[in-house]
């Protein structure tokens, strides 16, 4: 019998980054094991949104996958090959500090699904500030089936979309369409496929004319706010208002509503 092809070409880097007037598309590249997250590329992920973060001229970031997939999750394979609680707590932690980074870096983080996005896939999708997707897209969090419940995706599952919505994913670990997910809030639309490629970019080109101070305080402050209590919430979210008051790109897109001009941001 013949070995297996490899997953991944040996000399093509596992993320792909294009960047486009102040747009970083970043591209999921194992196309062969439908960009499933293995330690190589969690760690090619996490080092490309690193240098983001530090990267003024990046206003936002694409998220998305070669191939016919968007993310087939964790790599269970390569999971098997080292059955031990170490190795299992060091993925996971992997996985978790990079989901976080989506949340927490400097520019909005947009997916771009085209294909399945399934387990830590979706869990990616989940993670992300915005998505969107084709009408050939495929959701599941799907571990119930083989006797791994999806509890790492379910983190950012559960604050992407409502509970019941969230546990029947979790529980029947059933594929749903692109329909119901939009319906529950997984993602914010879907489309033709061939339209996805000109309306994600037409979006993102939309939030990176935005003062990018701005976007980084607002983004900041939703996630921060988000988990409080009312009362909390609305004292936190006020100082923070206050504070951006006194930026000079609130200065500047004031004066030029007020005087019916394109503001000009210094970023500052």
């Amino acid at each position: 019998m013949s070995a297996a092809p490899p997953s991944h070409d040996a000399d093509a880097p596992l993320v792909l980054r294009e960047d486009r007037d102040g747009v970083a598309t970043l591209t999921l590249n194992r196309p062969k094991a439908r960009n499933a997250l293995s330690v190589g590329l969690m760690t090619a992920l996490q080092q490309e949104l690193d240098a983001i973060n530090e990267d003024r001229s990046v206003r936002v970031v694409i998220l998305t996958g070669a191939g016919p997939a968007f993310c087939a999750g964790h790599d269970l394979k390569e999971i098997r090959a080292t059955p031990t609680k170490d190795a299992y707590d060091a993925l996971f932690a992997q996985c978790a500090k990079l989901m976080l980074t989506i949340t927490r870096i400097r520019p909005p983080v947009i997916a771009k699904v085209h294909g399945i996005a399934t387990a830590a896939g979706c869990q990616l999708v989940a993670s992300c500030d915005l998505a969107y997707c084709s009408d050939l897209a495929r959701f599941a969090t799907p571990g119930v089936n083989i006797g791994l419940f999806c509890s790492t995706p379910m983190v950012a599952l559960t604050r992407a979309v409502g509970r019941k919505a969230a546990m029947e994913m979790l529980l029947l670990g059933d594929m749903i369409d692109a329909e119901d997910a939009e319906s529950i809030g997984l993602v914010n639309r879907t489309m033709p496929a061939d339209q996805l490629d000109e309306v994600v970019a037409g979006i993102a080109d939309k939030i990176a004319a935005k003062s990018p101070l701005t976007l980084a305080v607002g983004k900041e402050a939703f996630y921060r706010q988000i988990d409080l209590d009312v009362e909390a919430a609305y004292a936190y979210a006020a100082q923070v208002m206050a504070q951006n008051m006194m930026a000079k790109d609130a200065a500047e897109g004031i004066d030029a509503f007020i005087g019916k001009r394109e503001p000009v941001w210094c970023g500052q």
